[in-house]
């Protein structure tokens, strides 16, 4: 099979379903940084049927070099949601309306997904996905 058309069958196996997700964190490691905002846009046959966005309090200083990398402040994060108080609205954004699940996609999605995933264990709670990463995706394509 030639290459444009391995990659215009691989559009074709993917769910109707697809969630758009990117976060701002503390830091780079999901293991002693936090999250400090969620963006998830839901896609369902190629159209945008959700965008929703929330800062959230981490719980603990947001370094300066973070700061001037993402513009979110500790005082921009000071009043907003926890993480815990926002876990039940997030997981429902990241399920499906119908039975089969919404592919999780996100750049550099490894580093997205790792931190729903310490941030709901933190929590007791059980997150798992399907995951599409569009760095490995334009590599491939490219």
């Amino acid at each position: 099979m030639a290459a444009a058309e391995e990659r215009a069958a691989a559009v074709f196996i993917l769910p109707r379903e697809l969630v758009f997700v990117d976060l701002e964190t503390t830091g780079g490691n999901a293991a002693f940084h936090r999250i400090t905002e969620v963006g998830i846009v839901r896609m369902k046959d190629d159209r945008v049927v959700e965008e929703w966005s929330s800062l959230v309090n981490p719980e603990c200083r947001i370094p300066a070099y973070i700061e001037a990398f993402t513009g979110i402040t500790n005082e921009m994060v000071a009043g907003a949601p926890r993480f815990s108080d926002l876990a039940a609205l997030v997981l429902e954004k990241l399920r499906s309306s119908t039975l089969e699940s919404p592919l999780f996609v996100a750049h550099n999605a490894r580093f997205d997904y790792s931190f729903l995933r310490t941030e709901f264990r933190r929590l007791d709670v059980h997150f798992s996905a399907k995951v599409l990463c569009t760095v490995k995706l334009s590599r491939r394509l490219f």
